[in-house]
């Protein structure tokens, strides 16, 4: 149960996170964002707030949204023939356009809808009672979709393409920018709840508890003098001293010298490899917490970028983790407390951050690369162009994801 309940809150943060930073900027740009949706699928609560936008949760924890005006496939549709039921108020102009079954207005007029424009007109015509009638749509009136959806209606003014250039680049990065913003605040909470940050130039390190060194007698923080005959200066020493001091044993017993002491200690293999169970000493300093943050930001961010660029220039699924990968590392993080799993939460928010950026069709990076394009060529992409590549990069990431998912099935359970 702890496992399903770190998942979903590590989830849900790191969504919520980048998605209000799509949300803040679009509306500093003057944007309309219609709907923020956390989750997905159909909506479990919704609230129309004073600025225009619809909140809603939607009952699949997984993913979330911004629906801002004219920005992808949002669009207004009204069949030619459908029934729509109108409000007005008491100039005679349309209020809330009604495509759904739901009766929410007794005195709406229901109009056969023959052409309309919503975008720079506001006019809608149809027949009303097998006679011709026009209607003046006003600026901020609601539109009620089919699903019981109700949102604001998209004039020109405030779609997304209408905005300045500077302000859609800023909307595009700021998810990503969030993303890395939260990973320095999850890694400094960290910091101070584990009283200090990991400090690897000095040879004094903290014993794991049931490591090698734990189970040698150790405990707390410790100086480590030598491995085998390997003088250890500072942490980065420690690897490639077991590395050398293994070559002579095949049973994993190497010599250890601790705080001046010197034992036989049985390291333990795992995956092939030995470990002798320490981690970095803290620098308990309030310097170190403040800045920490943005170092392990930084270490995690390097490690995202190599592991991509392998991925790159060799292409293995294996490097590769969905939803499944996730939730077993937030199950493992839950059992070994907050600590963990605030250190899993910076390290995929980093993640997900590098990953959006991407100049991939669809992504948060494919949006940036239009920006600079048309920076450069000093006129926009043309929307159908931009449309028909966000649909292909839709579409391959959404492949890329079924592989991924079904590789990590693959790999847990067979």
């Amino acid at each position: 149960m702890m496992g399903i309940l770190s998942f979903l809150f590590i989830f849900a943060v790191i969504v919520i996170v980048h998605e209000y930073g799509h949300f803040l900027f679009a509306k500093r740009a003057g944007i309309l964002v219609r709907e923020f949706a956390v989750g997905m699928g159909p909506k479990i609560f919704s609230h129309q707030g004073k600025d225009g936008t619809l909140y809603t949760i939607r009952i699949l924890p997984l993913g979330g949204y911004v629906r801002m005006a004219g920005w992808g496939e949002d669009r207004v549709e009204i069949p030619k023939g459908s029934l729509v039921a109108l409000s007005l108020n008491d100039q005679g102009v349309v209020t809330r356009l009604n495509l759904s079954k739901k009766q929410l207005d007794p005195q709406a007029v229901p109009l056969q809808v023959l052409e309309y424009d919503l975008e720079e007109a506001l006019t809608i015509k149809g027949l009303l009672m097998d006679q011709e009638q026009s209607y003046a749509v006003d600026h901020d009136a609601t539109i009620i979709e089919k699903d019981g959806t109700e949102v604001r209606i998209a004039p020109l003014d405030v779609q997304y393409q209408n905005a300045s250039l500077w302000g859609r680049f800023m909307t595009n990065f700021a998810g990503p920018m969030n993303n890395f913003i939260l990973g320095v605040v999850a890694f400094s909470l960290l910091l101070f709840l584990q009283g200090g940050a990991p400090n690897p130039n000095t040879n004094q390190v903290r014993v794991v508890e049931s490591g090698a060194l734990a189970k040698a007698g150790y405990s707390g923080q410790v100086t480590l003098e030598k491995i085998g005959d390997t003088t250890i200066e500072d942490y980065a020493d420690i690897s490639p001293a077991i590395e050398k001091a293994t070559e002579k044993t095949t049973d994993g017993k190497v010599s250890v010298q601790v705080n001046d002491n010197s034992q036989e200690v049985q390291l333990d293999e795992i995956d092939g490899s030995y470990r002798i169970g320490v981690l970095p000493a803290l620098d308990t300093s309030l310097a170190a917490k403040l800045t920490g943050g943005f170092t392990m930001a930084a270490s995690a961010a390097g490690q995202i970028v190599t592991a991509i660029r392998n991925l790159i220039f060799n292409p293995n699924l294996n490097g590769l983790g969905g939803p499944v990968a996730i939730y077993q590392a937030s199950s493992m993080a839950a059992r070994d407390g907050w600590v963990s799993v605030l250190q899993l939460l910076g390290f995929l928010s980093i993640n997900i951050g590098i990953f959006n950026l991407l100049p991939i069709p669809a992504l948060d990076g494919g949006k940036i690369l239009l920006n600079i394009i048309e920076a450069i060529r000093r006129k926009p992409v043309k929307r159908e162009t931009e449309t028909y590549l966000t649909l292909i990069g839709a579409g391959l990431m959404v492949l890329l994801m079924i592989a991924v998912t079904w590789n990590d099935i693959i790999r847990t359970f067979f």
